[in-house]
C-alpha cells in the first residue's frame, strides 16, 4: 500500500491498462450490469412503455425502448433497449422483438400497465398493429398516442454562393440576425423558430431576390401577411409544445396545456374577427403599416376555425379524459366520488401523518410508497394518469 500510495500520478496510470480490448470489455461489464439493475426493478414494479422505430441512412430499421417507474417516490425514465429489426418493420416484427426481450430478461409483460406510440400504422393498426399484439397479452392496457405533432420538414439546402450573398446582404443591413435557420429533416419546434427569423428578415429576402428571382421575389412579397400570421401561430404552437416536454410530464398536466390552448384558438379567431390583433404581433404590425384586406383576415379567422375543429378531434381522447377531484385534491368532499373508493377515501383523510406531505403536490403525494400500500384502489386509478408516457 505504501508504494501504491507514494508512486507519482504518472506512474499509476501508466501501469492501468487501456488497450482498446479492455475498456471495450469493461463498457461491456457497466452496460451489463446497469441493464440488470434495471430489469430487476422491472421484474416487481408496474410501470409505462414507450417504443419508437426509426430508420437510420443505411436503411437499418432501430427500435427504441423506453421505460418509466417509481424509484424512491420519483417518476424515472431509462432506455430499455435498443434492438435492430432484423425482417421488416410491421407491427408484428416490433411485437415479437419486444416480447422476447421481456422473455429474455423474465420481466413479466403484465407489469406493463401503459404504452406511447407514434402514429404509424405498424403501430396502430387494429388487427395487425403492435399495440393489437400486445394487448392480447395485457387486455387492460393503456395507449397513448403521441400528444405532441412532431412533423418532419422537408427543406432545401442553400448552396454555398447563395448563403455568402444573403450572410453578406444581412451584415449591409445591419440585420439581428446573420444566418438564416438552416435545418433538414428538423421536428416541429424548428418550424416556428424557421418561420419567425424568416419573418424578420422579410424585407432582406426580398431585396436579395430581386437580383436572384424577380418571379419568386413577387410571390413571397405577395405571402407577406400568411407568413406573418402563421409566424405569430406557430410561436403559440411553440408555446404549447415546450410544456408538452420534460421527464416530469404526466397525462392530468398534458390535457391542462391542451384544453388551454385549443381554448386560446377559439379566441383567437373571435378576436381576429372583429379587429383585434394583438395576440398577433407581427401581424399586427403589419396591418397598422400596410393595412390588410378584409378577405385576407376573413380567411385567417376561417383558418384558424378549421384548427380548432381539427384539435378537437385529434386529441378528443385527450379532452373527454374524466380526472377525479380526488386525484388532485385528496380531502375533497366525498359527494359524487364512486362507493369503490369511498371507504379507503375516508381513510386516507383520515390520516393526519399524511396531511403535511400534500404540500409538495399531487405527483409526489401519490407516488410514495406507503400510499400505494395502504390505499390499492385508489392508487389503480391515480396511478393511469402519471406514469405513463404522454408522448412517443
Amino acid at each position: 500500500m505504501r508504494t501504491v500510495v507514494c508512486m507519482p500520478a504518472t506512474e499509476i496510470i501508466k501501469k492501468i491498462p487501456l488497450s482498446n480490448d479492455t475498456v471495450q470489455r469493461r463498457i461491456d461489464e457497466m452496460s451489463a450490469d446497469v441493464e440488470n439493475t434495471l430489469c430487476n426493478v422491472l421484474r416487481t414494479e408496474e410501470f409505462s412503455l414507450q417504443v419508437d422505430e426509426s430508420t437510420l441512412p443505411q436503411n437499418e430499421a432501430l427500435l427504441l425502448a423506453y421505460v418509466r417507474f417509481i424509484k424512491e417516490g420519483k417518476l424515472v425514465q431509462e432506455l430499455l433497449f435498443a434492438r435492430e429489426l432484423l425482417t421488416d418493420t410491421r407491427g408484428e416484427s416490433i411485437f415479437r422483438t419486444v416480447q422476447d426481450f421481456f422473455k429474455e430478461k423474465e420481466i413479466p409483460l403484465t407489469n406493463v400497465i401503459a404504452v406511447a406510440t407514434d402514429g404509424a400504422p405498424s403501430m396502430l393498426g387494429r388487427h395487425r398493429g403492435f399495440l393489437s399484439y400486445l394487448k392480447e397479452k395485457v387486455p387492460d392496457l393503456l395507449a397513448v398516442h403521441c400528444v405532441i405533432h412532431r412533423q418532419l420538414l422537408v427543406a432545401k439546402r442553400l448552396s454555398d454562393r447563395l448563403h455568402r450573398s444573403l450572410h453578406q446582404l444581412c451584415e449591409e443591413n445591419d440585420e439581428d440576425f446573420n444566418r438564416l435557420l438552416l435545418h433538414t429533416e428538423v421536428r416541429w419546434l424548428s418550424k416556428g423558430a424557421c418561420l419567425g427569423r424568416f419573418y424578420a428578415l422579410f424585407d432582406t429576402v426580398v431585396q436579395f431576390l430581386e437580383t436572384e428571382d424577380t418571379e419568386l421575389r413577387d410571390n413571397v412579397e405577395k405571402s407577406r401577411a400568411d407568413i406573418a400570421y402563421m409566424s405569430d401561430l406557430y410561436f403559440e404552437f411553440n408555446e404549447m409544445n415546450l410544456q408538452l416536454q420534460g421527464d416530469q410530464l404526466n397525462l392530468i398536466k398534458t390535457k391542462m396545456v391542451l384544453t388551454a390552448f385549443i381554448g386560446k384558438l377559439a379566441i383567437f379567431g373571435q378576436n381576429l374577427g372583429r379587429g383585434e390583433y394583438r395576440q398577433f404581433p407581427n401581424l399586427n404590425d403589419l396591418k397598422e403599416n400596410v393595412g390588410l384586406p378584409d378577405d385576407v383576415v376573413r380567411s385567417f379567422c376561417d383558418q384558424l376555425s378549421m384548427l380548432h375543429e381539427d384539435m378537437c378531434e385529434r386529441y378528443k381522447d385527450i379532452l373527454s379524459m374524466m380526472i377525479p377531484d380526488w386525484v388532485l385534491d385528496q380531502f375533497t368532499s366525498l359527494a359524487g366520488v364512486e362507493v369503490t373508493y369511498q371507504e379507503e377515501l375516508i381513510e386516507m383523510q383520515a390520516n393526519e401523518e399524511l396531511k403535511p406531505k400534500i404540500k409538495g403536490g399531487y405527483t409526489s403525494f401519490w407516488l410514495q410508497q406507503e400510499i400505494r400500500q395502504l390505499y390499492p384502489r385508489l392508487w389503480n386509478v391515480a396511478k393511469k394518469f402519471l406514469i405513463p408516457f404522454p408522448s412517443s
